[in-house]
């Protein structure tokens, strides 16, 4: 029996260091990935001048961007989860999908080809700094939204924590905080200014921008039926009074009705 109890914890604590090593995978893809759009301290980013021919390099970051796509919403689907947990323990499975996340990401940073052109470029001091603002913003708006629907079971670390002290995973209460009554996808409202929010648009730069807008557009329609299969009604009352991404002015929607984000 202790012999017993002793494997269940040495796997628990397994099970927990993964988990944190993953977070600290996703956390410094992230930080990159925030430098790699703003082209600010990192040694590759989103320009710069070409190396190979145009139509080589749109094909390359279209399937780059589009192998980023396909891991990020088909491991988010249930049908995947409860395949995949086979194989990866309950605990791990968010774990293991931040990490594959992280690894798309850092594929793409490797072999991401610039194309060169400009779109818009903004001369004057002001204009360029309200864009910097605004992308500054929009990386701060992700960041808050993943605190206001739990930020540590978003990624993975409540799991392995409830899992190392012997607690079963409990799902998180339906709640709508703060800015999930004035838009449905606060977290996507954030990546979008951080896309597009530049003070010199490049045509690699459009080409990442167009691509992942319409990835989110795609995606928030899968994630919400998901999310009307696990919640029912009260989250189609919630899609009926909350707009999607751009938020009416007024007064707030109360109530309960949001749940984290599935991808």
């Amino acid at each position: 029996m202790k012999t017993n109890d002793t494997a269940s914890m040495a796997g628990r604590i397994a099970v927990f260091c993964y988990g944190v090593i993953c977070y600290a995978i996703f956390f410094a893809t992230f930080l990159y990935l925030a430098g790699f759009i703003g082209n600010v301290l990192v040694p590759t980013s989103i320009d710069g001048p070409p190396r190979v021919g145009m139509l080589q390099g749109l094909i390359t970051d279209l399937g780059l961007l589009g192998l980023f796509a396909v891991q990020h919403s088909v491991m988010a689907r249930p049908a995947f989860k409860r395949w995949w947990t086979r194989f990866v323990p309950q605990s791990a499975e968010r774990s293991t999908y931040v990490l594959f996340t992280s690894l798309a990401l850092i594929v793409m940073f490797a072999f991401w080809e610039p194309l060169g052109g400009q779109v818009w470029n903004l001369e004057g001091p002001v204009g360029r700094n309200l864009m910097w603002i605004a992308f500054a913003a929009g990386w701060l708006l992700v960041l808050i939204a993943t605190f206001l629907i739990n930020h540590f079971d978003l990624f993975g670390l409540r799991q392995v924590w409830l899992n190392l002290v012997g607690k079963p995973y409990t799902a998180l209460r339906f709640a709508t905080p703060w800015l999930y009554r004035r838009v449905r996808h606060p977290l996507y409202v954030g990546w979008l200014f951080a896309f597009w929010a530049t003070p010199t648009m490049t045509l690699t730069h459009l080409v990442f921008a167009l691509a992942l807008t319409a990835y989110i557009l795609v995606a928030i329609r899968y994630e919400e039926r998901d999310l009307v299969a696990a919640h029912g009604e009260a989250y189609r009352r919630y899609r009926e009074r909350v707009p999607m991404l751009v938020p009416r002015i007024g007064k707030a929607v109360r109530g309960p009705g949001r749940q984290p984000e599935i991808a």
